[in-house]
């Protein structure tokens, strides 16, 4: 990065001038106004207004919905799960059976006219319970332990009732970006409210297959928005354009019964990692949220007038091995590339500058910053020890025992992103010397068609996650199928019945406390069978103009967009 570029001090938008005075000339001692866009950065392209499908459940989709599609809850501040009290109320009712009554507002409108109510509820219960065939879900824990929800067309009031405990059953009903508009799927699929709401109750995967095709597929954006009929908005802001490559552009819903949006359009610029640091300097944008690392973080905080925060976040970064169509599917093959991955070297060389106590992760599904992170470190037997360091001759001598020196294994991920690029290249210095051959796979497109059709041998990337047990079970569970409709979050397609049971296990244990056991045992058997390696914890990392108000980091995977109808700016 150019460190001595010129700092421009205008905001985005073209009302940035100040007030001119009745005779046309500037007023000195006028305030300036309110900006009428705040623009921020993402390295990856919004692709779907529907982020709850196995192919979709991605950051680059959930960030930008978090403020048009909204529900029962939310990620709220230091993400904590936060009733959204403007979409509706919901409160426990019984422990046995456990019960949950939800009840809609009244003003809850589609931005497109339509009431929020029955057929919204149906067609979310449908296509994440697992229940009507053919849905894809990016998983359906929890949901798949409910009964159906009694209500008629047009009822704002519904109960989830569990067939057993649910852990997690305060974030279990609908919440930010999964009530998706009935009425569009109902449309598409040439069904009347009545006779969707029907097959729905009757399970009729078949009379519905029109509306679970659409559902799967209708709301997927190749470079351009879904028609606007197709993607009405439940929240503050909804999507108004976008310009393949460049931009996704939000402007107020004007059927929005809340508080109104505080700046009336926010855009969100797809902006490579290593050139984010740049656009916030040359106010190209004011809001950026990068990959941590030494270099961005150095050029970050040699900006003027910008705030550089460095916060916790639910975000690990990890290796994952394709067990379905790679030479890993050898588990001596995947215990000698964990034991050449110098996890500790990554960790000092790209992660310690930002985070100076940073470590390799000893587990994956318990952040360091957690209070049972050592608790349940205890409960996995310390089976991270054996991988504390690399090993290169006890990795060569498995590769060759297996007559697998020269096998090539290729590392994706995706690019731009230095920092990634830096760690391939430092397990490719490390593994290669163990007789493997690594090759460099990064690819733009490595989310949208490498990973789901499985054409990678390792996968390098994070899972942005939160403090709900419930929400990485899917990552573990076997897969029905080894397919992109099918294996939810398990890309790579590990199986093992134990962990499949330990997970239903953890999923209905109410008990904080008796959990940290519980996953202890799964992450145990995830070492001994070398499903992922885990390497660090990302440290979350925020650069924002300081003129901007409200702007305030998020922890889970709603990202920095979760109050993005509260951010403003005087300049």
């Amino acid at each position: 990065m150019a460190g001595g570029a010129l700092l421009l001090s205008a905001c985005a938008g073209n009302d940035s001038a100040s007030n001119p005075t009745a005779s046309g000339s500037a007023s000195a001692s006028a305030p300036a106004p309110a900006a009428q866009t705040i623009t921020y950065s993402y390295e990856q392209e919004f692709h779907s207004y529907n982020n709850n499908t196995a192919a979709e459940n991605a950051t680059r989709n959930a960030g930008p919905l978090q403020r048009v599609l909204t529900g029962f809850w939310f990620y709220g501040d230091k993400g904590a799960i936060t009733p959204d009290k403007d979409f509706g109320t919901y409160e426990k009712t019984s422990d046995d059976p456990l019960t949950v009554d939800y009840t809609i507002s009244d003003k809850a409108v589609w931005s497109d006219g339509s009431p929020i109510d029955c057929d919204d509820v149906l067609l979310w219960w449908a296509s994440n319970s697992g229940k009507v065939k053919g849905f894809s879900a990016s998983g359906t824990t929890g949901v798949e332990d409910t009964k159906l929800p009694e209500c008629d067309k047009g009822g704002k009031k519904f109960s989830l009732i569990y067939d057993k405990p649910f852990a997690d059953w305060i974030a279990n009903g609908p919440g930010a970006t999964a009530m998706l508009p009935a009425q569009v799927v109902e449309k598409q699929a040439g069904l009347s409210e009545d006779d969707f709401i029907a097959a729905v109750k009757a399970t009729d995967a078949k009379k519905l297959e029109k509306a679970i095709k659409f559902y799967n597929d209708g709301w997927i954006s190749e470079g351009t928005l879904p028609a606007a009929d197709l993607i009405p908005s439940s929240g503050p802001y909804k999507l108004s354009k976008m310009d393949a490559g460049q931009s996704l552009t939000f402007v107020a819903n004007d059927k929005w019964w809340g508080a109104p949006a505080a700046t009336p359009t926010i855009v969100e610029r797809v902006i490579a990692l290593d050139e984010q640091s740049q656009a916030l300097q040359n106010r190209e944008v004011q809001i950026v949220q990068p990959q941590p690392g030494p270099d961005v973080l150095k050029q970050l905080q040699a900006l003027e007038g910008v705030k550089t925060e460095i916060s916790d976040a639910y975000t690990y970064e990890h290796l994952d091995f394709n067990f379905d169509s790679s030479p890993f599917k050898d588990k001596a093959l995947r215990e000698a590339f964990a034991k050449c991955v110098p996890r500790q070297l990554i960790v000092d060389n790209l992660i310690k500058p930002v985070a100076p106590e940073a470590k390799p992760l000893e587990i994956r599904n318990v952040a360091p910053f957690q209070s049972n992170y050592a608790a349940v470190v205890a409960a996995s037997g310390g089976a991270a020890a054996a991988y504390a360091q690399p090993d290169v001759e006890g990795a060569k001598a498995l590769v060759e025992k297996a007559g697998k020196t020269g096998t090539e294994i290729k590392i994706g991920y995706q690019t731009p992103n230095p920092r990634r690029t830096a760690a391939v290249q430092l397990i490719i210095d490390s593994c290669n010397k163990a007789g493997f051959k690594v090759v460099d796979k990064g690819s733009e497109d490595f989310f949208g068609t490498v990973m789901p059709a499985n054409g990678y041998d390792v996968a390098l990337f994070a899972w942005s996650g939160s403090s709900l047990v419930s929400g990485w079970g899917s990552t573990y569970t076997t897969p029905v199928k080894c397919d992109g409709e099918n294996k939810g979050n398990n890309n790579g397609c590990y199986a093992n019945k134990e962990v499949d049971a330990l997970v239903k296990k953890l999923n209905s244990t109410v008990d904080l406390a008796a959990q940290d056991p519980i996953i202890g045992q799964i992450e145990k058997i995830l070492w001994d069978d070398l499903a992922t390696i885990p390497l660090f914890q990302h440290p979350g990392l925020y650069a924002w103009d300081e003129t901007l108000q409200n702007v305030v980091p998020n922890p889970a995977q709603s990202t920095i967009t979760w109050n993005m109808d509260k951010w403003t700016s005087g300049a």
